[in-house]
């Protein structure tokens, strides 16, 4: 194997460019014996002379290795730089990131959180993996998003309590808060069976409600495009009412429950030093996010 240096190749690019010894260094910043003597470096390390030398102020001329040496060289020496600039990004937070994420944050959070990253890092790459609803996993994930904590060798952080709230039609109800109990017997529209049973049927149960459900959905937009439609009433977590800007919408009313249940928004990441510094800035900007929907979230609950 031909071990060559970085540096030699250079200077010999620029000896080629510059026609001569003398210029090169110049432009280098090196004397003239310095540069021979890289060059002379660089033809021990590769065997043969890469210059005809005539002598006084003629240009030099590659010999016929030199000529297979600088075409390698030049290549050699663009890799180097795209590798210097690949570690430079890296470390002012560009590089690559795979985020596991689902409904609600995927409508609410990320859109915000990608933006922001984009605007910091143009030429950052965001992939985005939905994470399963049955058996979630960080796997090879740099972050995750989840409604509840994932196990193993990772890192948890609460970054919102997903308090749950009543959406009506508008007039149906009073202004203000509404007991649990005012479900019993009535017309609801749900989500799919694993997030209530998970998150509102102990609190229900709890309560002695039995709304009858009329009709389900996994998607928030449908489920508040029923209760427009009069088929019932929903229940969903502020993520979700505050992401579909339920509380700009005077068709439908909000109305804080009591008592009121909440599921947590999570976010995962590997519990190691390794973090590249995007995922650390990503980890950043969700936890402003996460204040700025908390905020709005209290500021519904205060006016109730």
């Amino acid at each position: 194997m031909v071990d060559v240096e970085l540096r030699h190749l250079g200077t010999m690019v620029a000896i080629v460019e510059d026609g001569t010894f003398g210029r090169a260094a110049a432009r280098l910043g090196y004397t003239q014996s310095t540069v021979s003597q890289q060059i002379a470096a660089l033809e021990k390390s590769v065997g043969g002379a890469v210059f005809e030398r005539p002598g006084g102020p003629r240009p030099v001329r590659l010999t016929p290795l030199g000529a297979v040496v600088l075409e390698q060289g030049r290549e050699l020496l663009a890799k180097a730089g795209e590798l210097s600039e690949a570690v430079g990004r890296f470390k002012a937070g560009g590089g690559r990131i795979d985020i596991g994420t689902f409904q609600s944050v995927s409508h609410v959070i990320l859109p915000t959180l990608i933006r922001r990253l984009r605007d910091e890092q143009p030429d950052c790459d965001i992939r985005l993996a939905d994470m399963p609803a049955d058996d979630p996993q960080l796997g090879n994930l740099d972050l995750v998003f989840y409604d509840r904590p994932l196990d193993g060798d990772v890192v948890q952080l609460r970054l919102i309590n997903d308090v749950y709230f009543l959406v009506t039609r508008a007039g149906e109800l009073p202004d203000g808060p509404a007991s649990l109990k005012v479900l019993d017997g009535r017309p609801m529209v749900g989500c799919h069976e694993s997030c209530d049973q998970l998150w509102m049927e102990p609190a229900l149960s709890e309560a002695g409600a039995r709304p009858e459900v009329a009709f389900r959905s996994p998607g928030n937009a449908t489920i508040l495009s029923m209760v427009r439609a009069g088929l019932g009433w929903a229940v969903l977590p502020w993520l979700a009412v505050y992401g579909s800007e339920v509380p700009k919408d005077d068709r439908l009313s909000i109305h804080a429950l009591r008592p009121a249940p909440a599921r947590g928004i999570y976010l995962h990441w590997p519990d190691t030093e390794s973090q590249s510094p995007l995922a650390v800035r990503a980890i950043e900007i969700a936890r402003e996010i996460a204040a700025e929907i908390t905020a709005a979230g209290a500021a519904v609950e205060a006016a109730q």
